[in-house]
């Protein structure tokens, strides 16, 4: 029994003294809306600091508590009362002969110093326009996708992105009505 208590205080006076000091963490939101925390930094997160509350860094405090540091608002540039992606909807499906309408919801307008870099999978879309704010795409394969934009001020390099969204694209089945041959 004196082993087990003593293994017991070993393992309390460790807990103590690694939860001593102030941590400091990260929070930050994916573009699929899941919510992280870590302890190495990430562009765009928010540093939490937490803190044992207590003079001597072991109990009397309330232990919990952080402090956060503010983050950067979006530049006054930047700011929109509508900032979405419209089309397509979230978690819409499309078969594979379909045409995938793309579409960002942006209010006020697009300045002219102003330009947008499209998404698809995190990788750029290459063969957009800068100031296109709707295509399509088309043949895409079989697969789930997730589009985003990326509002971009070209004098004063701030950025700013849209949640993504994702959708599917399906293959019809060869069991399926519109494949039978009358």
């Amino acid at each position: 029994m004196q082993l087990w208590t003593a293994r017991l205080w070993i393992a309390l006076g460790l807990f103590a003294a690694f939860t001593a000091g102030a941590a400091v963490i990260y929070k930050w939101t994916d573009a699929d809306g899941v919510v992280h925390f870590s302890d190495q930094a990430v562009p765009g997160a928010e540093k939490i600091v937490t803190s044992s509350g207590s003079a001597n860094g072991i109990g009397g405090g309330v232990r919990g508590q952080a402090t956060t540091t503010p983050t950067k608002a979006p530049p006054i540039g930047l700011e929109y009362s509508v900032f979405q992606i419209e089309a397509p909807a979230k978690e819409q499906v499309f078969f594979a002969d379909e045409i995938v309408p793309i579409r960002l919801g942006l209010e006020p307008a697009l300045k002219p110093n102003q330009s947008i870099t499209w998404h698809l999978n995190g990788a750029p879309l290459s063969d957009q326009a800068p100031d296109a704010t709707a295509f399509a795409l088309q043949n895409l394969a079989r697969g789930t996708y997730a589009v985003a934009a990326t509002v971009t001020d070209l004098v004063s390099g701030e950025s700013r992105s849209t949640d993504s969204v994702t959708f599917y694209v399906r293959q019809p089945s060869e069991l399926s009505p519109q494949h039978k041959k009358p």
